[in-house]
């Protein structure tokens, strides 16, 4: 990167600069007139100079100037105005001065403005641009939290100062330059203590910064470490937590913090101290003026015109002034940052730009085989951990690697993967070093996958697809308005040096995928899910999830015909009494007492379940109904029942996992209000108390909790609430709730709520297994689960995929890779949170499904165990670093070789 800040911003804003200077020069003119013009006013038409008669008239603007060899030019003869309408005239002329002096600072400060946002998105995307091509060993050295906070915090000011590294010196300098013209043009010896002022204040000031540049350098590290050490402790919470060490965490940012506040101390003396000292001496030299200029006007020396004229003259001079002293304090500032900025950002092996340039064209097959000569690997301690291997794979060969972790295989893939670079010999493919190959035929050609995984956030089906990526493929059409934003849009990603890619295109390339478009894509994603045995799990995702009705219309068509069949099986199979539906004349016993009340499902960011309580409405109908007084004298019930059955039991015991009505820390709050509340009427509670009481009768299901509290009175009751709730129902609460509906669809519950439209059975463990079972079989028969699949896709993974489990995110990242249909794949232990079992089978199932679709990529497999090497074309076995034995799976078997020992662990 460039080193100096200055020549950075110049080689790229100079067309920018030179304009705004002309302008900037251009505003000297005004600006020195608006000077000049005070004194006109005082002793022109306020003293009478000019005017000797009452009757005297002035020309008002004369235009008239002398040129060499052409002699006298008179352009405009002026017009004729007496002292009264001259006073007005200037006046008028002072206030047009004062508007076109700010219509001037308006232009500059938001042009200035702008070129700095401009070269602020530019330095941003340059370093993020240099991120995406550091060599793999840096990443092991640098905090992602620490390269995060230079390019969102650290390159801020270099913004700021892009518009200011040359317009401020030139508009500050030429408006103190100007205004100490002025005052020199005036009086000579005011003139001369005015620059000298201007001189000591040049001098001592940025001298005494110095210090403040300093502290500042040390602010930005230690800020910069802290962040880093506070991204170092989210993502090893479990760790801190798991061996107690979360006061040693405390006790390390607490000194950070201490030398963060001492630092920020020490600046805010230093900053204050140079701001008192610059403040004092821009207040001396008034004083001067005012006792010497002062004196001089009564000595007759100079008149009163000129005496007010230097003195609104030197209070326009301090303000650039101490402006300027703070830009060339700025300019230290940021040079500092942008060379710490730089430094961390000018590594050595940084990949060529052009091996990342976009690449829209179809990129062909890897025919060549991949050749390894000589390659030696070592660590980040410079040991060695593979030793001068040579070897070649063919395109359509598959290659087991067999040894112990640490042995070379692992590192063999890795290199192979671009995950590492050679300390000497190289990898090629076509005569080609693979390093200096264009990753758009590496990374869409060659596939490496390993047991490190990470999701960006956002839903599944982006993280499967984000392998195919890779460019725009699309031109969308934008109209109206939408054209005219976009090509600003446009102009100002070109200025900004950044390039015009659209992300509204389609990035998808399909055909990579074997898709033709968007609509058989799901048809060349599912053999890929089936073969690394992720179908299911996506199944019961979908289950748990809600359906966008606008993406899923058709899903949303069929439910009422998928409840129809799901009715027909459980009556063909005898569990037609597991599931009681939900009818609008009927309590459901196998559902709670809100649940029964309320008939319906909340909204989702409309109203709270507890907002729907403490609403007016729906406390005017539980008192009308009487109902209000029950769910108290059911809600004590259930109190006195939990606090009977768990208050002896420590707060950890398994039995409170079962607990549904309150929580464990809740027992003590209960016990103590129920001798309060024991043998009193229910209006002689409080509201609050009310409140607590009533609750828990809400969660109360009767098959599950059998405290024998819900009679048939008190169900037909609850029935009644509900028929009188919905009949005058206010419209916001008629917005926020969706109605219980055997003919449509609720896009606020599961799909699964969806389908069963009612609840499950409690009594068998197994209950909920087979009826998923059935519905799954259901969705099959109607043509369906491709549908559920896709809803599915949509489950949200959550930040770096940590809603999903480590062996669906190992999954899932086999997936995607095999999604690609690379020519060469290369696995380096991909599943190791599956058992032994379920490795195999996706192994077997990978082997089989690539081979099948007219190509035969090659695989090279970091395996496990030697078990599943009979596969394979090829074995290779490493120990030690080295390539130990290098044959097929019949040379080896016939033979005494450490392959064999493999074998029979």
């Amino acid at each position: 990167m460039e080193k100096s800040l200055t020549r950075y911003i110049w080689v790229n804003t100079y067309k920018q600069q030179l304009w705004i200077l002309l302008v900037v020069a251009a505003s000297m003119i005004p600006y020195f007139l608006s000077f000049d013009l005070p004194k006109r006013i005082v002793n022109g038409p306020i003293q009478g100079d000019g005017f000797g008669a009452p009757d005297a008239t002035q020309l008002f603007m004369p235009i008239a100037f002398d040129l060499p060899l052409i002699g006298h030019i008179q352009l405009f003869d002026g017009v004729e105005l007496d002292r009264v309408q001259m006073l007005m005239a200037l006046s008028g002329v002072f206030l047009g001065l004062v508007v076109l002096n700010g219509l001037f600072k308006f232009y500059i400060n938001t042009y200035k403005g702008r070129l700095g946002e401009r070269m602020l998105r530019r330095i941003r995307f340059e370093l993020l641009d240099r991120v995406l091509r550091f060599p793999p060993s840096h990443f092991k050295r640098v905090r992602a939290a620490e390269i995060a906070t230079m390019v969102k915090d650290e390159v801020e000011p270099l913004g700021g100062f892009t518009g200011d590294a040359f317009v401020q010196p030139a508009l500050l300098g030429g408006q103190a330059l100007t205004a100490l013209a002025f005052i020199l043009m005036q009086n000579f010896w005011l003139g001369m203590i005015a620059f000298a002022i201007v001189m000591v204040q040049a001098i001592i000031i940025p001298r005494m910064r110095k210090r403040l540049l300093i502290l500042g350098r040390e602010r930005q590290l230690t800020a910069r470490e802290l962040s880093g050490r506070v991204s170092e402790i989210v993502d090893g919470i479990h760790t801190i937590r798991g061996h107690d060490t979360s006061n040693l965490e405390r006790a390390d940012i607490a000194d950070r913090l201490g030398r963060i506040f001492a630092i920020r101390y020490d600046l805010y003396q230093w900053k204050f101290l140079v701001k008192f000292i610059n403040n004092f001496l821009a207040q001396v030299t008034p004083f001067l003026f005012y006792a010497i200029g002062g004196y001089l006007a009564l000595q007759g020396r100079i008149d009163i015109g000129q005496l007010v004229a230097v003195i609104a003259a030197y209070k326009d001079l301090p303000g650039p002034l101490k402006e300027l002293i703070d830009w060339d304090q700025a300019r230290q500032d940021v040079q500092i940052k942008y060379a710490q900025v730089s430094e961390q950002f000018d590594v050595d092996g940084l990949s060529d730009r052009t091996i990342q340039e976009v690449f829209r064209e179809p990129v062909p097959r890897l025919l060549s085989p991949l050749v390894i000569t000589g390659l030696v690997l070592t660590d980040d301690s410079n040991a060695p951990i593979l030793h001068h291997v040579s070897l070649e794979i063919a395109p359509d060969e598959t290659v087991a690697i067999l040894g112990d972790p640490g042995s070379g295989g692992d590192a063999l893939a890795e290199a192979l993967g671009r995950i590492v670079w050679p300390a000497s010999g190289e990898i090629t493919i076509d005569g080609k070093d693979i390093r200096k190959v264009p990753e758009a035929i590496t990374g869409r050609r060659i596939s490496y996958v390993s047991s490190d995984t990470y999701f960006f956030h956002g839903t599944l089906r982006d993280n499967l697809l984000y392998v195919l990526k890779h460019a725009p493929l699309t031109d969308v059409t934008y109209e109206g308005a939408d054209a005219r934003t976009f090509r600003r849009k446009i102009g100002e990603t070109i200025s900004a040096g950044n390039p015009v890619l659209d992300l509204n295109s389609d990035w998808i390339d399909y055909r990579a995928a074997g898709a033709s478009g968007p609509d058989d894509l799901l048809k060349v994603i599912r053999p890929v899910l089936d073969a690394v045995t992720i179908s299911q799990d996506l199944f019961d995702l979908a289950l748990r999830s809600q359906v966008d009705i606008d993406t899923h219309g058709v899903m949303t068509d069929q439910i009422v015909m998928v409840r129809a069949a799901l009715r027909d099986r459980l009556v063909a199979e005898h569990l037609d009494g597991v599931v009681e539906s939900f009818e609008d004349g009927s309590y459901n016993s196998l559902a709670s007492v809100g649940e029964n009340i309320l008939f319906g499902v909340m909204k989702p960011g409309l109203m709270t379940s507890q907002e729907l309580a403490e609403h007016p409405y729906f406390r005017q109908v539980l008192r009308q109904t009487g109902l209000v007084a029950k769910l108290y004298d059911m809600g004590l019930e259930i109190a006195e029942n939990m606090v009977e059955l768990f208050r002896d039991l420590p707060p950890g015991h398994p039995f409170f996992q079962q607990l549904t009505f309150m929580k464990a820390e809740d027992i003590p709050a209960y016990e103590a209000l129920l001798p309060k509340l024991k043998g009193h009427s229910f209006e002689k509670a409080s509201g609050e108390e009310r409140a607590n009481i009533i609750r828990l009768s809400f969660a109360y299901i009767e098959p599950r909790h059998r405290f024998g509290l819900l009679t048939a009175d008190l169900m037909a009751m609850i029935v009644e609430a509900r028929t009188q709730f919905y009949a005058d129902i206010p419209p916001e609460l008629a917005e926020a709730i969706e109605r219980y509906d055997p003919e449509h669809f609720m896009a606020s519950a599961s799909l699964m709520d969806n389908v069963l439209f009612g609840r499950i059975s409690l009594q068998d463990a197994e209950t909920s297994d087979k009826i998923r079972s059935i519905i799954q079989s259901i969705f099959r028969e109607l043509e369906l689960e491709d549908y559920v699949l896709s809803i599915g896709l949509d489950f949200q993974v959550g930040a770096q995929g940590r809603r999903l489990t480590n062996v669906q995110r190992q999954k899932l990242n086999l997936a995607r890779a095999l999604l690609k249909r690379s020519d060469y794949f290369i696995f380096n232990r991909p599943l190791p949170a599956l058992d032994q079992r379920s490795q195999e089978a996706i192994t077997r199932n990978i082997m089989t499904d690539l081979h099948e679709e007219g190509h035969k990529p090659a695989i090279i497999w970091v395996l496990p165990n030697a078990r599943m090497s009979e596969l394979f074309d090829r074995i290779m076995v490493f120990q030690n670093g080295n390539l130990v034995e290098n044959g097929t799976f019949a040379e080896f078997a016939d033979q005494k070789s450490m392959f064999k020992q493999l074998v029979s662990y």
